[in-house]
């Protein structure tokens, strides 16, 4: 697929409405729908414009806020079913999502259901996500998919309250039958810009020690594993690969840039079945577009920078032609050590991390330790200070202060 062109994925943002109260909650959901949401009507017309993409059609992942709130969800999954669309969705664990409701899911031919789980157990999971009773829930319907046989995934968001209980984690979803196991690396926006938030994130050297266990994790468990907005897990995926098959990171690299291949199908052989994976090389803008619940349309949903809006403009145009897609995938115009890194192509790290940090998408992600070859010999002396010392500008003030987390 050329990505230029069409995303991998289209994540639509169906309301801002939720019961539950996360601490780190991007959409800064509240319990009441926003009047000025797209209608169900609207919701058709975007089914229909994902379809101008042509095939392979994108993957419509519904989220929120809570998909559920909206009494409508149930037709918005026929509709885009009938036209062919694949559907996934994002629930809060409520008790909107009945048995009832995950059985109408199913028979409406939902492919998959991604639940949150944010702790080994309902004190530190129900704490984090603001509502008791929480933990118990999910569990509740990823028993429920089971017995009507809809897939599911879990998401977890890696905070240092997590992350030494990730291995309790993996251990506990190993019975769970799920697909996919995404760990979310946080970045500051909407709720996570409170600094009481921003100082539970993880630093660059937590999150390459991550990515390592999370490459060994693959090799045992029975469901995949990905990083979420952790680009760089992909670096470490080849350089490990290459380690284990005797050849070096750069013929491997040249080898992988000349096919399309997911992370599965670079990593190690284990138990888990194949699924279907978004390929290298995606990333923000680039294989994903993310429609807001009022139509603004965005490179995703963490990163806060609009390059149109459907209900005047084409989601097809917007993607494909908007100054800011356009700028966000060319990757010429990266700056820093990610712009000098060979591993550019199939990683460019997070360009939400690089906004949210320095409000500059096109900077280097700061949670990279990697020095890249050209970048220890080429890279500029002003951009090697600020790699050094941390420095950020504040993209609300545009003021310049020191990263908290230092690498």
């Amino acid at each position: 697929m050329d990505f230029n062109q069409r995303p991998f994925t289209v994540i639509w943002e169906t309301t801002r409405a939720c019961d539950l109260a996360c601490l780190h909650c991007r959409a800064e959901a509240n319990p009441e729908r926003n009047p000025a949401e797209l209608t169900f009507q609207e919701a058709q017309a975007l089914i229909r414009s994902i379809k101008e993409f042509g095939r392979p059609y994108p993957i419509l992942i519904l989220t929120g806020g809570d998909p559920a709130k909206r009494p409508d969800i149930f037709d918005v999954i026929g509709c885009a079913r009938e036209e062919g669309l694949r559907v996934a969705m994002t629930p809060s664990a409520t008790p909107l999502i009945t048995r009832d409701a995950v059985r109408r899911f199913a028979e409406g031919g939902l492919v998959r259901l991604a639940l949150s789980l944010d702790g080994k157990n309902a004190a530190t999971h129900d704490g984090f996500r603001g509502v008791s009773g929480s933990f118990d829930r999910t569990m509740q319907i990823l028993d429920w998919c089971c017995d009507v046989g809809l897939e599911t995934q879990i998401h977890t968001t890696v905070t240092r309250h997590v992350l030494h209980v990730l291995p309790d984690i993996a251990d506990m979803i190993a019975g769970l039958r799920i697909k996919l196991w995404a760990l979310f690396c946080l970045i500051a926006v909407g709720r996570a810009t409170r600094p009481e938030i921003r100082r539970f994130n993880i630093n660059a050297r937590q999150f390459e020690s991550l990515f390592h266990w999370l490459y060994d994790v693959t090799k045992s468990a029975a469901y995949d594993v990905t990083p979420r907005e952790g680009y760089h897990y992909r670096r470490v995926l080849l350089q490990r690969r290459a380690a284990e098959l005797g050849v070096s990171v750069v013929e491997l690299l040249a080898e992988v840039e000349q096919k399309t291949l997911t992370p599965t199908d670079l990593g190690p052989s284990g138990k888990a079945p194949k699924i279907v994976r978004a390929p290298l090389g995606v990333n923000d803008g680039k294989g994903v577009v993310f429609i807001s619940h009022k139509g603004d349309v965005q490179p995703s949903g963490f990163l806060n920078l609009v390059g149109g809006n459907i209900r005047s403009e084409s989601l097809v145009d917007v993607y494909r032609n908007s100054p800011l897609f356009l700028r966000i995938r060319d990757y010429s115009q990266i700056k820093g050590k990610c712009g000098a890194c060979e591993f550019k192509a199939i990683c460019g790290g997070s360009r939400a991390r690089a906004y949210a940090i320095t409000g500059d998408p096109m900077r280097s992600d700061p949670y990279c330790i990697y020095q890249p070859t050209a970048w220890k010999s080429r890279g500029s002396a002003t951009d090697r200070q600020t790699e050094k010392h941390g420095y950020r500008i504040c993209p609300q003030s545009g003021n310049h202060s020191r990263m908290a987390e230092r690498r």
